[in-house]
């Protein structure tokens, strides 16, 4: 680009820019994930799909990419794959565009799953990029996250508008925003080479890995996707119930659900710059508690206002959980992607057939009661996590220092002093830098 020179850092306007359409393009890929939620009651209706089985469609979109996601993160620790972004772009769309062309069960399944293998192939490259593009920053990270919480409150709505013109033999017409996605990627992969230029320094050796607190995390990001993914995929059929407003109904709450997130993102990124990510997460977590409840328990028109809360309560941890994972592992920045936007939140994928099965056996509403503990196991746990720097300071004799509040809930801007070793250790790898072939003197 230019008046930027080999050796040089990147303009702000470049990461930026670039941070957009990362953003942009995330929402193109998470927008496959939120459809096969929303696909779930129109499975029901055209089908006769039971709860079970129509859950089973969740798990084996979720269940694969829990497996698969983090061996993309061990690879992106070893080289760059950049290439993996329009790629898992196309692969995502792909399976969602196929899932109604077939009345096999087994073939709908095989879709969903080939959608769940391509969003595991973007996301941990995508973060790292990112955390580079963003220089550190909190704040900007929740905008890229944005992009994704975005996708999914757009899929029910691209949903349902696809599917109420032709029914699921319309389904191909679900491949566009992974042509966009993938369109995004060329002017992506020019600011790429730029910070590929601007990594060409010498950058101080990652710290050591904290192991304990990144599995302690790992159980939080668990419980999260416990709550989220059992209310978001009976969550459109259970307001139908509740309100008696038919499908409209239900498309709304999980609109919602996810638009909600959209929010609790951007807000998550802005209040860590100023009281640090620990205390963010606890909050975010005993406010979800009583939103769930509120959910399930509260009847007719409150149960959007508490799946508004529950939703931002969900996600102001979101883009947190992903930076505290990659500070705890700053050996292995792209396992610990893998493992937090993949392993563990594709677990909660588990949690949908045994909802399933107990409101088949019971109801929808004492199927979804137990979901109220999970938040409140995750605080517990977010209690005993501790705040990378400080770790960083205790080990160091107190020579680092934790990351600063923002003065502002500004755009991505260039690094810090703090943010720094961060960035410059995320550029290095991303571009396949190895930590021995430049030390400082």
């Amino acid at each position: 680009m230019p008046g930027t020179t080999p050796g040089s850092a990147p303009r702000e306007g470049t990461g930026r820019s670039t941070i957009t359409l990362l953003s942009v393009g995330h929402g193109c890929v998470d927008v496959y994930q939120g459809a096969v939620a929303a696909l779930v009651p129109f499975f029901v209706a055209e089908r006769a799909y039971s709860y079970a089985a129509a859950s089973g469609l969740v798990l084996a979109a979720s269940l694969l990419s829990s497996v698969v996601q983090p061996l993309f993160g061990a690879l992106t620790d070893r080289r760059a794959l950049p290439w993996l972004l329009p790629a898992g772009t196309l692969l995502g769309g792909l399976g969602i565009a196929s899932s109604g062309l077939s009345a096999s069960y087994a073939l709908t399944l095989l879709c969903v799953a080939v959608s769940g293998i391509g969003v595991a192939a973007y996301h941990p490259e995508s973060a790292r990029v990112a955390r580079l593009a963003s220089r550190g920053r909190h704040s900007a990270m929740g905008w890229f996250s944005l992009g994704g919480n975005l996708g999914f409150a757009a899929a029910p709505l691209m949903v349902t508008a696809v599917v109420a013109c032709g029914g699921l033999g319309y389904s191909p017409l679900f491949v566009l925003p992974a042509v966009l996605g993938g369109a995004l990627y060329l002017p992506v992969a020019r600011a790429l080479r730029v910070f590929g230029r601007s990594a060409d320094g010498a950058a101080p050796r990652p710290g050591s890995d904290d192991r304990r607190s990144f599995v302690r995390l790992s159980l939080v990001v668990v419980c999260r996707s416990v709550t989220f993914v059992g209310l978001s995929t009976f969550l459109s059929l259970f307001a139908q119930q509740r309100t008696g407003g038919g499908t409209a109904a239900g498309t709304a709450a999980l609109f919602v659900l996810y638009l909600g997130g959209a929010v609790g993102t951007v807000l998550g990124g802005n209040l860590a710059d100023r009281w640090g990510r620990v205390a963010v997460v606890r909050r975010a977590y005993l406010v979800t508690v009583v939103a769930v409840a509120g959910t399930v328990l509260l009847p007719g028109p409150f149960l959007y206002v508490c799946v508004a809360l529950t939703s931002a309560g969900l996600y102001v941890p979101f883009s947190l959980q992903v930076t505290l994972g990659q500070d705890y592992l700053p050996t292995r920045v792209g396992t610990a992607s893998g493992v937090t936007l993949g392993l563990t939140v594709s677990v909660g994928g588990l949690a949908g057939p045994v909802i399933g099965a107990l409101a088949d056996a019971t109801s929808l509403r004492t199927a979804l009661a137990p979901l109220v503990v999970v938040p409140a196991l995750a605080w517990l746990l977010a209690r005993t996590l501790p705040e990378p720097g400080r770790i960083r300071q205790a080990r160091t004799g107190g020579g680092t220092t934790p990351h600063p509040p923002a003065a502002s809930p500004s755009p991505p801007g260039p690094a810090d002093s703090s943010g720094g070793v961060r960035t410059f250790l995320t550029t290095r790898r991303c571009f396949g830098v190895r930590s021995g072939s430049r030390r400082r003197p």
